[in-house]
Order: structure tokens, then sequence, then C-alpha cells
């Protein structure tokens, strides 16, 4: 019995550092990836750009919208040219640059359906035409199936006069 208990602790030992080892692996495979984007990320940042001088409070951030940054942070990003142009342009440029590229999509937008429309037209018509020639045909080929179905009925009578004929002067089947 000894023996036995002794197995199940080990077999209990064994089984715990599986479940610590894959449990380890888990939070590292979620973990790792992010966290080692995120530490590569700072250091690329700060091995490329130079130590920039900004005075500029989080406070300030915080309070304005994100999109709405404009040049009262002159002192950020004047080493960066693109930075520093972006910066100085005006908030009211800025918001006319964008309803530009809006209004450009807009039309642009309007124009593809446009295109469509039109293509969607053609197609309507066309199947319209083919609908049309069709009915045409079908009406056509009734016309003469009924002038077909007069002339098999007038056939059967006049058939049918000279068979009466025949038997009145004695022909036998």
């Amino acid at each position: 019995m000894a023996h036995s208990s002794d197995r199940w602790l080990y077999n209990h030992g064994v089984l715990r550092l599986t479940f610590i080892v894959v449990g380890t692996c888990l939070v590292g495979y979620i973990v790792g990836p992010p966290l080692y984007w995120h530490l590569k990320e700072n250091w690329s940042a700060q091995a490329s750009c130079p130590p920039c001088g900004c005075d500029c409070s989080s406070e300030a951030l915080f309070s304005m919208p994100l999109g709405l940054i404009n040049s009262s942070y002159s002192d950020c990003g004047k080493h960066d040219p693109e930075m520093n142009e972006e910066l100085e342009k005006d908030i009211v440029d800025l918001l006319s640059e964008e309803l530009r590229l809006r209004r450009y999509i807009a039309n642009d937008n309007l124009e593809h359906t446009k295109v469509m429309i039109m293509e969607a037209k053609k197609s309507s018509s066309q199947y319209q035409k083919e609908a049309e020639k069709c009915n045409t045909g079908m009406e056509t080929c009734e016309e003469a199936r009924e002038k077909a179905e007069a002339a098999v009925i007038k056939e059967r009578k006049l058939s049918e006069l000279w068979e009466t004929r025949a038997r009145a002067l004695g022909w036998k089947d």
C-alpha cells in the first residue's frame, strides 16, 4: 500500500510540474510578443531620434482632442522638418483639407455609382429588348399553331367527306 501512495504522490508531482511548465509557456506565448514589440519600439525610437527638448505638458495633450493639436506646441518636433510643417498648419487649414478630401471621396463614389447605374440601365434595356423579341416569337408561333390546327380540322372534315362519298359508292376498308 505504501508503494502505491508514493507512486500517486510522484505522479501528482509530475502532473503539477507539467501544469506549471505549460502555464508558464502559455503566459509567455500570450504576453511575450506584445511586450517584445513594445520594448522594440521604445528602443528603436530612442535610438533613431535625437533627444527632444520639448516642454509639453501631458495635461494639455489630454484636454484637447487628438486630431486638433496645432501650433500651440511650437517647441515640439522642431528638429523634424515634416513634423514642424504639420505643426505650423492652422487648425482651419487642417479641417478644410479634411473636408476637401472627404468631398473628393464623396464625388468619386457618386461618379462610380452613376456609372454603375448607367450600366444597369443598359443591361436592363438589353434584357427588355430580348424579352420583347421572345414575346414576338411566341406570338408568331402561337398564331402559326392556331393556323395549323385550323388547317388540320379543315383537312379532317374534307377527308371525312371523301370517305363518306367513297363508302356510299361501295368502298370497304
